[in-house]
């Protein structure tokens, strides 16, 4: 399985920075992972919806660690590229810290 496609739209909130969506094998696609900004760095967020009890559950998640890794590489890849493209967009620039960690939820 490949990642044969990144698009991220950039965020400006607080802590929401990004929306992404990431394309399998040029055949399935999966919208809404969000780039969040928390005190450990940045990290990608399935997309998820709340049940009839209140609880946000993911509508899709990788199963494994190296699936896991793969996505979170991916899209903060192409954060990093859009974010260069386009600081001024949403004044991100210089909330871009290099050294911060970059993970998944």
């Amino acid at each position: 399985m490949e990642i044969t496609d990144v698009q991220i739209r950039l965020f400006g909130g607080k802590k929401l920075k990004a929306f992404a969506t990431i394309v399998f094998d040029h055949c399935f696609v999966v919208r809404n992972l969000k780039v969040i900004k928390n005190h450990k760095g940045y990290i990608v967020s399935m997309p998820n919806r709340k049940d009839d009890s209140g609880i946000y559950r993911d509508i899709a998640h990788p199963i494994n660690e190296n699936t896991r890794k793969m996505i979170a590489t991916r899209v903060l890849d192409a954060f990093q590229i859009e974010l260069a493209q386009q600081p001024a967009l949403v004044g991100l620039a210089d909330d871009l810290d290099k050294e911060e960690v970059f993970e998944l939820t």
